[in-house]
């Protein structure tokens, strides 16, 4: 479960307003298709966005056919917000297909330290993205964060010292945090990690292991 109200709250509302980070945006877009625990709230942050938007003056469109062809032309599966989570959970969320893909098969995962691997997908608007996998029950080495990290859980789950979180749920780490993460027993974990700065790794195994991680 997500510990960090305000800060949802705050992410929450740079998704309706699409104002995030575009890995940022679509860490949102998956965590509302994994869980129905945000949708409600997010819906309504959108109303209230076009209703803000009703009282607006209009404003000429450039290109409008263009546009509309764009529109048009775009898979009718791209549109349909309603699907039920537990179909989605199955597969790829939709959000992260074009930073992912369609699946996981194939991807140049990096073994990082013992059951823990990582697969890069570079910088995007100055947010790094990657996909975490880490073997149940192993723990990630003890690190903090300079910048802020937001993690979704895709697989399994993981716990730290602020809490639990499993499938769909977005934890927030930033420099106030020195956490060690583990793994539940069972299933593999496997997480989206969208980061704005570097990992410090502080404990002593960590710190051993850090020439290796860069």
């Amino acid at each position: 479960m997500e510990k960090n109200v305000t800060g949802m709250d705050e992410l929450l509302a740079g998704y309706a307003a699409g104002t995030l980070s575009y890995p940022a945006q679509a860490l949102v877009g998956a965590h509302l298709e994994l869980s129905d625990r945000n949708r409600g709230y997010v819906s309504s942050l959108e109303s209230l966005a076009g209703t803000g938007l009703d009282d607006a003056d209009p404003v000429e469109l450039s290109d409008r056919e263009g546009l509309l062809s764009a529109i048009l032309s775009r898979e009718a599966g791209a549109f349909n917000d309603n699907e039920p989570a537990g179909k989605q959970a199955s597969a790829m969320p939709e959000s992260l297909r074009t930073i992912i893909g369609s699946s996981m098969e194939g991807l140049p995962w990096k073994t990082l330290l013992p059951g823990v691997k990582e697969c890069k997908f570079g910088e995007i608007d100055g947010c790094d993205s990657s996909l975490l996998w880490v073997r149940a029950g192993r723990a990630m080495p003890s690190h903090t964060h300079h910048g802020t990290e937001l993690t979704l859980v895709l697989q399994g789950g993981f716990r730290d010292q602020d809490g639990h979180y499993v499938t769909g749920d977005v934890a927030f780490a930033d420099g106030d945090i020195d956490h060690k993460p583990v793994a539940d027993d069972g299933v593999d974990c496997i997480c989206f990690a969208v980061t704005a700065g570097r990992l410090e790794l502080t404990g002593p195994v960590g710190r051993w292991f850090a020439p290796f991680m860069r």
